[in-house]
């Protein structure tokens, strides 16, 4: 499983890419066919004194694709309350291949 991690205008630490790797290594309990994890770490700024955090997942699996979007105020957050979502995507997904 290859997890590819992108920020867009800005450098994230070695904090923040840690614990995104901790958390995606974990992605392979409920799925073991997922081919790519990529993670978009992004800035939103529409209202201009108040910057949300966004955090997309993208998880590539043969014949299939996961996609999830969160905002929140801090990159850890939106990433973990994003991972949730996509975890209860992959299994809904693998309930109606096995039903």
């Amino acid at each position: 499983m290859n997890v590819n991690i992108q920020t867009v205008h800005f450098d994230a630490d070695t904090k923040l890419v840690d614990h995104i790797k901790t958390k995606s290594d974990k992605l392979s309990h409920f799925h073991d066919r997922i081919t790519s994890v990529d993670v978009y770490l992004k800035l939103d700024n529409i209202v201009h004194t108040i910057k949300d955090k966004i955090a997309e997942i993208k998880i590539m699996v043969p014949g299939h694709e996961f996609f999830v979007k969160q905002s929140s105020k801090s990159f850890e957050e939106s990433f973990d309350a994003a991972l949730e979502a996509v975890i209860n995507q992959i299994k809904r997904k693998k309930e109606k291949l096995a039903a």
